[in-house]
């Protein structure tokens, strides 16, 4: 739970004082200071923010300050009001990134969450992909990720124009896909995907994969005609 309430928001001192406060239904802030460890004056500072935050209230008896958990369901109210802002400057962030995106004709991907963002963008675009070299060591370094691409890639309807190096294997046999062969002498770890106006070309190293995206049509158009040219030469 301590990490969960961090990710919508609460610092680890807050959360440690809300969950404390949950289990001990009410507490003075110097009784909270020594059950969890936290620092006297670190302790005030967080029941301060999370008092603003509308998760903690406080009861006075006797002279005492008596702090109390406020409902969970507030998190959620927390939760809501984040997105509501988040939704509210969507329109500027939107704005900014379509003025600025033809400056962004080439960007550079890294690691395998880089190369999942290419694969989310080709889902984004929609268009048939057409692959040169296209690499069985793929299957291993995003396999976790390889069918949920499958599937949305299949719900767009969008195909897939293999070139492998190679003689058929059994797992080439993909859904909406064209495969054909190149003499495996021309193997490489660098495989180059096309589709829309993008071209990417992607270095399959196991451990580190690398990407390089060019959003340029001229690009895209060359890199598929040397494509075509090697489709036609390719076995079926």
């Amino acid at each position: 739970m301590y990490e969960k309430l961090i990710h919508v928001g609460l610092t680890g001192t807050e959360a440690k004082i809300y969950l404390m406060l949950l289990d001990i239904t009410k507490s003075q802030a110097g009784v909270l200071a020594r059950k969890t460890g936290i620092h006297r004056r670190s302790v005030y500072d967080a029941l301060d923010r999370l008092i603003e935050k509308g998760l903690v209230a406080y009861m006075v008896e006797n002279g005492l300050r008596y702090y109390i958990a406020e409902d969970p369901k507030r998190l959620q109210d927390l939760i809501d009001e984040k997105r509501d802002e988040i939704y509210s400057i969507l329109p500027q962030l939107h704005a900014k990134f379509s003025h600025d995106k033809g400056k962004q004709e080439t960007l550079f991907f890294r690691g395998k969450q880089g190369i999942k963002s290419i694969f989310e963008d080709q889902i984004r675009v929609a268009k048939d992909v057409y692959i040169m070299g296209a690499s069985p060591v793929a299957r291993e370094i995003i396999k976790y990720y390889l069918p949920h691409y499958t599937k949305k890639r299949i719900a767009a309807k969008m195909n897939l124009h293999l070139l492998y190096y190679g003689e058929r294997k059994a797992e080439d046999t993909i859904k909406l896909s064209k495969v054909r062969y190149l003499p495996k002498k021309y193997d490489s770890i660098v495989s180059t995907n096309i589709y829309g106006n993008r071209c990417v070309i992607i270095i399959w190293l196991p451990h580190d994969p690398v990407a390089i995206l060019i959003k340029q049509p001229d690009v895209a158009k060359a890199f598929k005609g040397y494509f075509d040219l090697l489709w036609g030469l390719a076995d079926k």
